[in-house]
């Protein structure tokens, strides 16, 4: 103990920080005793294929609230006087830690006024009328956790209820850092890196303590997520500061300023700062699900998409990732499966110049997109000598790089695009004046590789030339196609439509679209 004490003396500068961090060890000890009233430890398991790096993953998707917070709002609760058990407590939050307060109040026989942003998911909110029934009241109130907050501690004063804070307590912390503890005790460690997602910072303070305590050489790496980096741009400027923007796909901890009692852990324990991006979180929900058929929240999935991230400097680390929370709500599922590619393929969008005239899609297609997925094309016919196609292709990086060669080699320009407004509203401009006999077909096809261009190529060429596409990839084993051709003639179209075929190899249907549609497409 003595040397260990000698460790943790020589990472703080004043004695004010040392004296934090005693009574959130202390406080730590005594939470062990309190959680497991109302739970059980969570399980400890390993998931593979996280470059050559051995990473455990703390399950805190299976606790009683699907997510770890109920330990820091229980354990705070739990010490409660009298006077404020009568008077009932108040709460912020944007979700998880309001079903850890509902889940205490109803434990320990405490109203609870909780306020939560509007624009908190379904389940969230279902979950915590459930679990606190009629000792919890719900408001919903702004539409940040910043919002419902200040509205939640203007209430709190002006009636004098006490304020459960989300992670601002040290009581709090103490609780949210018992997962450590059993990752101490499971006989896993010791663990060479540690990626501990950050909002408000409360876990990630108490976690960070609790890990340096029994393994002094652990490197903690703080990850953020994009537009949300709070307790990094605390650091920098030496204090909690306020983001003037606050980026919301990752939910749970949309945090615009860090806590003060986090940061005075964070600012000394976390060693490394990394963000990641909506598309990296997205693809560490996916990882998830393939690898150990588990749903993460955007928030809970952070810490692995930091190890994703930075998975090439983890050869023979043996790492440690929470997965701190699973409320997400069905209908997000269709745009985070959207964001990601599959494996090791990542995704880019490029826009390429080829001449409006037949045929000129097709061999397109032919010269540059070989075995490369492609999860969007969208095409409207806009001009009447330049055609310029918008593709969302995925494929490794090495994959990628033989597309921008070989539309080099083939001398077209291109360009490659984030995400534009183009890309995400998926703006499909099309001039009616510029189509002589269109028509539009409703194409259902297979979805595997070389099943659509096939299609194309032996129905469409020489037959009339693409005005319209408008395709994107949604998951399922059929993918769906609005397409229209252009012909010179009218009899040219009926003579295409006598000779279409409603169903064949490679594509279960297709069918002219209706009239009424075709009018309203073409304005």
């Amino acid at each position: 103990m003595g040397l260990l004490f000698c460790t943790f003396t020589s990472m703080f500068d004043s004695d004010q920080d040392l004296s934090l961090l005693r009574r959130l060890r202390q406080g730590i000890l005594f939470a062990r005793e309190r959680v497991y009233r109302i739970a059980s430890p969570t399980p400890l398991e390993r998931i593979d294929g996280i470059g050559e790096a051995e990473v455990f993953v703390k399950r805190e998707d299976i606790s009683p609230i699907k997510a770890y917070k109920w330990r820091g709002a229980y354990n705070r609760m739990a010490v409660l006087s009298e006077d404020e058990k009568k008077r009932g407590v108040i709460t912020a939050s944007a979700g998880n830690h309001a079903q850890g307060v509902a889940l205490a109040a109803d434990a320990l026989g405490v109203d609870a006024t909780i306020y939560m942003p509007q624009t908190t998911p379904l389940v969230k909110q279902r979950a915590v009328s459930k679990l606190g029934g009629s000792r919890v009241t719900i408001v919903l109130h702004g539409d940040s956790y910043d919002d419902a907050c200040t509205a939640a501690l203007a209430k709190s004063e002006a009636e004098e209820l006490l304020y459960v804070h989300a992670y601002d307590d040290l009581q709090v912390m103490a609780g949210q850092a018992t997962l450590a503890d059993e990752v101490v005790m499971s006989g896993e460690g010791p663990f060479d890196v540690a990626y501990l997602q950050i909002g408000g910072g409360g876990m990630a303070a108490g976690v960070a303590a609790w890990l340096k305590t029994y393994y002094p050489d652990i490197h903690i790496v703080g990850v953020e997520g994009t537009g949300q980096a709070s307790m990094k741009a605390a650091v920098a400027a030496g204090e909690p500061v306020r983001l003037p923007e606050l980026d919301i796909f990752c939910d749970g901890t949309a945090v615009r300023k860090a806590g003060e009692l986090p940061f005075e852990i964070c600012k000394d324990l976390i060693d490394e700062f990394v963000t990641v991006s909506n598309h990296e979180v997205s693809e560490a929900i996916r990882l998830y699900w393939d690898r150990l058929r588990c749903l993460s929240e955007p928030s809970g999935a952070m810490g692995l998409a930091g190890a994703w991230q930075q998975r090439a400097k983890l050869k023979a680390k043996r790492v440690l990732v929470v997965l701190c929370g699973a409320n997400i709500d069905f209908n997000r599922l269709a745009t985070i499966a959207g964001e990601v590619g599959e494996g090791d393929q990542i995704r880019s969008y490029f826009r390429i110049e080829i001449p409006e005239r037949s045929g000129s899609m097709l061999t397109l297609l032919n010269d540059a997109f070989d075995g490369v997925g492609i999860r969007a094309f969208q095409y409207g016919k806009n001009n009447g000598d330049l055609a310029r196609p918008l593709f969302s292709i995925t494929g490794t990086e090495l994959k990628l790089e033989k597309v921008r060669n070989a539309l080099r080699d083939k001398g077209y320009a291109f360009e490659e695009l984030g995400e534009s407004d183009e890309v995400r509203y998926r703006l499909v401009p099309l001039r009616s004046d510029l189509l002589t006999a269109p028509l539009f077909l409703d194409l259902e096809f297979y979805e595997r590789p070389g099943a659509l261009r096939s299609y194309l190529t032996e129905t469409i060429r020489g037959r009339g030339s693409f005005c319209y596409f408008n395709y994107v990839y949604s998951g399922e084993r059929v993918g769906r196609a609005l397409i229209g051709i252009d012909f010179e003639t009218d009899l040219e179209r009926k003579e295409f439509l006598a000779d279409l075929a409603t169903s064949g190899d490679g594509f279960r249907s297709c069918r002219p679209l209706g009239e009424d549609a075709t009018q309203h497409l073409m304005g």
